[in-house]
């Protein structure tokens, strides 16, 4: 794997924001890559186009990601079943289907060591469409890349390293503010089902 990643990204690197892309669609599939270095890397030396690398990078992110998703639809469910018993299965089907976008889009915007792959993998397991699934990979993984290239063209490529040492108080931040978030969304759209019932 290391030799592989000294023959690749040196390649990469001469490719922009395609070789972004392109990177993070390795690091999503199989070989993983310092995403949150090269993207750091690009946005330093090519600020005026830091959205771009970002675009790139989620959507190679995405694509990428159908690797282990399609893992899991073809034959996650007998994996999954094989170490869970079936009433714990459907529970664990329900509140994804409840909550299939955030339980996707939250962990892609959190850094390392976010076990990413593993909710991909749910995604396919519970039969996420295709669609909104790479929809939630591209708006977590933008968001996600967008905050990380406005601190690093305030501080400079040393972002990262801030970043890597309070992931786990940012991943804290964002999911506290995403059950926030999904609290009152759930609250006004029970009111909203209550107005319609009580209307004559």
């Amino acid at each position: 794997m290391a030799k592989w990643k000294l023959v690749l990204l040196p390649g990469l690197l001469k490719l922009g924001f395609w070789g972004v892309g392109a990177a993070a669609l390795l690091d999503s599939s199989s070989i993983p890559i310092p995403m949150d270095l090269l993207l750091a890397g690009y946005v330093w030396a090519d600020k005026g186009h830091f959205w771009l690398y970002c675009l790139m990078a989620s959507a190679g992110s995405a694509i990428g990601g159908l690797v282990p998703y399609g893992l899991g639809r073809a034959g996650g469910e007998l994996f999954l079943l094989k170490r869970i018993n079936r009433e714990r299965f459907e529970r664990m089907r329900d509140r994804f289907e409840r909550q299939e976008f955030l339980a996707v889009m939250i962990p892609s915007m959190l850094p390392p060591p976010t076990p990413w792959k593993v909710f991909v993998f749910g995604a396919g397991v519970f039969e996420m469409a295709i669609v909104p699934f790479m929809l939630a990979v591209v708006c977590g993984r933008m968001i996600r890349w967008l905050v990380l290239s406005l601190l690093v063209l305030k501080l400079g490529p040393g972002a990262v390293d801030l970043v890597a040492h309070h992931a786990m108080k940012a991943m804290l931040i964002v999911i506290g503010l995403a059950v926030v978030g999904f609290g009152l969304w759930w609250i006004r759209k029970r009111r909203a089902r209550g107005a319609e019932n009580s209307a004559p």
